[in-house]
């Protein structure tokens, strides 16, 4: 059974007992019945009640044992015609009536389904209901299927409009982030106290191709370096920055080598053209280099390798320029000396690159308070030992290059025996103990005239007190650079002839001991 909660209104039975009766027990409230074969009620009898409300009733009938119900609602509608004959209007039925109070003909208006209105023509009329919902939209009952292209249209317009207005918000964003990147980077300049070309990075961009694989010309420990064009002018190098988790470190390093190169002018130092540090890279651009770098004429990357007077030229314009780092006040420490920084041109001038770790040093006794950076095999021992950095640590680096130069070995191979992995201690044993000619590249033994021979002793001489431990063991950068100068000098202009004596450094030679050496490979005379 299904009880309904109806709000019981008291009614005055006094005034209609027989029509008006009271069931307490079932909640209901009966104020007037009338039976009656009419469809109408007789108002003069229901007003002499006291009924305020007209109230339905609910009833319920179940089913055997089912717990399903059959829910019955009355419903009463009231409704009001006109005398006369049918006049409606359109979209409506009509209905005709007679009066019970007079028996005279009237009639009443309905509108059709779909209309809202009385269907009166001096009243509301009929108008078509606008309160469709999706659903019926789509269905075609709102209209046909006007009405469903209006929807997607609609819906189209919105969707077009939201994609409009969120691309918009992106790119506010990006011009806003742009110029307030802008903003930044001019400040860190202005307090850096640094003077630079600023590049946009959709040029750079450009440039490389999107950093292209194809203008890459090599990878480092700290960035990637490839080549392009800026406005159609000359080739560049465009290093571009590792990113890191602590973007900082990033910033600093691009910073430090920025301020530096900013600083000074040498004819071997490269010559930094500006940068980018938009949109959290960090990207500097370089004069190019065509001729790649020292490492890869010398271990087979590029070339078939190098005759001696050439590595000798570029052994000296690295010294010199190592040696001019070290002169300017105050000095400047590169910390990263080795021959994958030293550039060649067509002409195989050199220029030394590569500035990230090089720092001030205010006196020879400059200590760094974190830990030595640089690369394996070409480390200052005494450096990485107790973080004592000096101009000595690039002597040590540069020995190490020197050593290359000869050998033609790299600073670190794992593939050679266990003694020989580090070229350095391996280089210092067979210098120290007479045996240079076991290390020395076979294309220099093949093409060895009395210049090389001597030369070569005299580089290898120079290599070893670079690489001295102890670092006031070894000698200042400007005693290196003109030690090699003096040797290239001679080596571009000096001819050597018999019972010819000549002078490298602290040692005098004759020729004829010169031809002795040669014919022996060096096998008899060039230790040290």
């Amino acid at each position: 059974m299904v009880k309904t909660s109806l709000e019981m209104l008291e009614c005055d039975t006094s005034s209609n007992k027989s029509n008006s009766t009271i069931d307490h027990n079932n909640n209901t409230i009966s104020c007037y019945s009338e039976q009656s074969e009419s469809e109408y009620i007789n108002y003069e009898n229901v007003m002499r009640t006291s009924c305020q409300t007209l109230v339905t009733a609910i009833s319920s009938e179940i089913f055997g044992n089912s717990s399903e119900v059959s829910l019955d609602v009355q419903v009463v509608q009231l409704g009001w015609w006109l005398q006369g004959s049918c006049h409606c209007s359109d979209h409506a039925t009509c209905t005709s009536v007679t009066s019970p109070v007079d028996g005279m003909a009237g009639y009443r208006c309905s509108c059709n389904a779909g209309y809202a209105g009385d269907g009166f023509p001096g009243g509301l009329g009929c108008r078509k209901e606008s309160g469709c919902n999706a659903s019926k939209y789509l269905s075609g009952h709102c209209g046909g299927t006007a009405r469903i292209g209006i929807l997607i249209g609609g819906v189209a317009a919105g969707a077009l409009f939201m994609v409009s207005f969120g691309l918009l918000c992106c790119f506010l964003r990006r011009r806003a982030s742009l110029i307030n990147g802008k903003r930044r980077n001019s400040k860190l300049f202005e307090t850096k106290g640094i003077s630079i070309q600023v590049y946009p990075y959709k040029m750079i961009e450009k440039a490389t191709h999107s950093f292209s694989d194809k203008h890459r010309l090599g990878i480092g420990a700290y960035g990637t370096v490839y080549s392009g064009k800026l406005n159609n002018a000359d080739l560049v190098a465009i290093k571009r920055m590792k990113h890191r988790a602590d973007n900082t470190d990033n910033i600093e390093q691009v910073m430090n080598e920025i301020k530096l190169l900013s600083s000074v002018n040498h004819p071997n130092l490269v010559r930094l053209l500006g940068c980018s540090i938009e949109r959290g890279e960090q990207i500097l651009v370089y004069e190019y280099m065509p001729n790649g770098t020292l490492f890869q004429h010398l271990h087979g990357d590029r070339g078939s390798g190098l005759l001696w007077r050439i590595r000798l030229t570029i052994a000296s314009e690295t010294a010199q320029a190592i040696a001019y780092l070290h002169s300017v006040k105050p000095p400047i420490y590169h910390r990263d000396i080795k021959s994958s920084n030293i550039l060649l041109d067509n002409e195989y001038k050199t220029k030394v690159a590569d500035f990230g770790l090089s720092r001030l040093g205010m006196t020879e006794s400059s200590h760094i308070s974190t830990a030595p950076q640089g690369t394996p095999g070409y480390l200052d021992p005494q450096y990485h030992q107790n973080f004592h950095l000096s101009d000595r640590s690039d002597v040590y680096s540069f020995g190490v290059v020197l050593v290359e130069i000869i050998t033609a070995l790299k600073a670190v191979d794992f593939t050679r025996e266990q003694n020989e992995v580090n070229l350095a201690s391996f280089a210092i044993d067979r210098i120290g103990t007479g045996r240079l000619v076991e290390i020395i590249d076979p294309l220099i033994v093949q093409d060895m005239d009395d210049f090389t021979i001597l030369s070569l002793h005299k580089v290898a001489e120079l290599a070893f007190t670079c690489l001295a431990f102890h670092s006031d063991m070894r000698p200042s950068m400007t005693e290196v650079a003109s030690e090699l100068q003096q040797l290239s000098s001679i080596s571009n202009y000096a001819s050597i002839e018999e019972n010819t004596t000549f002078s490298l450094g602290k040692a005098s030679y004759n020729s004829s001991e010169v031809q002795r050496c040669k014919s022996l490979r060096g096998k008899s005379c060039l230790g040290v």
